[in-house]
């Protein structure tokens, strides 16, 4: 179901020019106050790894939807930035993906089975950073 679910989101977002991936980090930097994390951050936000999120942000920015920045605390650390095209992009793609995902997802769903699965990746999420299966 997720791999059918962004599958059809990305398909979506490709009309704005924009993959899954893309939006993903996208709107994790749009949500920051100064639209900016260290890579690191990023990743863990994303839950990907550092060569992941590496590769990502160089085809962002080859793009002009993000740029990085060095940091001044740590001369061998980065900043990924948004760009005012990538927040536009962002910006522009969002009404759509969020009416699309309550199509597929939300409105699907009575409050009581969204409740439960609130209450099951609660769980789960809790067992993650716990170190559960560690």
């Amino acid at each position: 179901m997720q791999l059918q679910v962004e599958a059809r989101l990305g398909e979506d977002l490709a009309n704005h020019d924009l993959s899954l991936a893309d939006y993903l980090v996208l709107a994790t930097l749009s949500d920051q106050i100064d639209g900016k994390l260290r890579i690191v951050e990023l990743g863990n936000e994303l839950g990907w790894e550092k060569s992941r999120v590496s590769h990502q942000i160089t085809r962002m920015t080859n793009r002009g939807l993000v740029e990085k920045q060095r940091c001044l605390t740590d001369g061998r650390g980065f900043f990924v930035v948004v760009t005012d095209h990538g927040r536009a992009c962002a910006e522009s793609a969002a009404p759509n993906h969020v009416k699309l995902v309550r199509k597929l997802v939300l409105d699907q769903l009575s409050e009581s089975e969204l409740k439960t699965i609130r209450k099951v990746a609660e769980r789960v999420l809790s067992n993650i950073d716990h170190g559960v299966g560690a």
